[in-house]
């Protein structure tokens, strides 16, 4: 591909992400690779500058943009090697006309820096959440932890983390399967706060596809019960194969159908030593992975996503025997979706009382943690320990 073809491959993809952040379509990743699954003339070197040029793109726009073209229009400003591929060549884009319209350079659109600010993530830090991620591993506990280091160049050990390393860009670590998971740092770190030990009983209430349930079973030793539950049929199907991989015998899969799940947990009512709620939630805190993800949020779907945190908490507290534990986590940032929650939890359950925790990462914030990448060089989260009444 030209340079001139590889911008135009960026507008369409630009154009194709920006309807989906509209429609509640597919995510970028998954867009970028049905892109080129039909466009086998691109090499790898294409497919890696174009994807390069699309995430600087989403990046760059704090609010979304009114087309791919502006949004391409907004890093050629910047950029004048970029700018002369705007020349009408074959395969490319058409030049730019005077007063032409470029996208608006941003981190987040007003409102959501209001609700960011207003839950204490000051200005200065916006930046780092929309900043590339790192690419971190965690190597099952029974693994020899040097041979894999050994196999893995340039991997460095992440303070706190027994288990963990971080790896430079585009390692492939498939070799590792099994062995190792990809997963950040700050997951990890909130994977600890179930405090799971051999021969418990825990319920990953919203597993999706078990990188947790993943973390939670090797801390068991393979001893003792997990229970994978999740609405989404799609994700929770790919668990037992990866728990497989990883020789996780222990974990069980559930699926539950929204709006019956209480009667299809009911053999667990108090049962269980731990419930690990990974709630659905904004994702604000993991936008160094998808950027786009700030595109689609409104008001009304924050608050759609704070009554589901409530509703699966009230799922949850029936399952936990006397004196066990909920653990909530959030992959976001905003208060609405993690301190007030557990705060109106608390409120509405006597009894239950919070259990401070001591994790490799985060910063008190009301009844729990906050991990943020500014602070901690992890994705973000917001993560309380709850104990049942005995």
């Amino acid at each position: 591909m030209t340079p001139a073809a590889r911008t135009e491959a960026a507008i369409e993809l630009l154009e194709s992400i920006i309807v989906a952040a509209r429609e509640n379509g597919a995510a970028a990743d998954t867009l970028i690779a049905r892109y080129f699954s039909t466009r086998r003339y691109a090499g790898s070197k294409d497919r890696r500058a174009v994807r390069e040029l699309v995430y600087l793109a989403i990046r760059t726009c704090g609010r979304i943009p009114s087309s791919g073209r502006a949004a391409m229009l907004l890093l050629a400003g910047r950029d004048p090697e970029l700018a002369k591929t705007f020349a009408g060549l074959p395969h490319g884009p058409t030049p730019i006309t005077a007063g032409e319209a470029a996208a608006s350079e941003g981190i987040v659109a007003a409102w959501l820096g209001e609700r960011l600010t207003q839950s204490g993530i000051a200005e200065d830090e916006w930046a780092t959440l929309v900043d590339r991620a790192p690419l971190d591993v965690r190597i099952r506990s029974d693994v020899d932890h040097a041979l894999i280091t050994a196999d893995l160049a340039g991997a460095e050990p992440i303070a706190g983390l027994e288990h963990a390393l971080r790896l430079p860009a585009g390692t492939d670590v498939m070799p590792l399967s099994g062995q190792v998971e990809i997963q950040d740092a700050g997951s990890q770190a909130v994977s600890l706060a179930a405090q799971a030990a051999p021969g418990m009983t825990v319920v990953d209430l919203c597993a999706g596809a078990g990188g947790k349930t993943l973390a939670i079973g090797d801390m068991m030793a393979g001893e003792g019960r997990i229970i994978a539950c999740d609405v989404d049929r799609g994700r929770l199907s790919r668990l037992p194969q990866r728990a497989a991989r990883a020789g996780l015998e222990i974990a069980e899969t559930r699926l539950l159908n929204p709006g019956g799940e209480a009667a299809a947990l009911a053999d667990l009512v108090g049962a269980a030593d731990v419930v690990f709620v990974d709630a659905p939630c904004s994702g604000t805190g993991t936008w160094r992975r998808n950027p786009e993800a700030r595109w689609r949020l409104t008001p009304h779907r924050i608050e759609r996503f704070a009554e589901t945190q409530a509703h699966v908490l009230q799922l949850a507290a029936p399952l936990v025997r006397p004196g066990g534990a909920i653990v909530y986590v959030v992959c976001s940032l905003l208060d609405a979706e993690g301190k007030d929650v557990i705060d109106s939890f608390l409120s509405l359950n006597r009894g239950w009382r919070a259990d401070p925790l001591d994790l490799p990462f985060g910063t008190r914030h009301g009844a729990g943690l906050r991990l943020t990448p500014a602070h901690d060089h992890t994705d973000g989260f917001f993560v309380a320990r709850l104990l049942a009444p005995c």
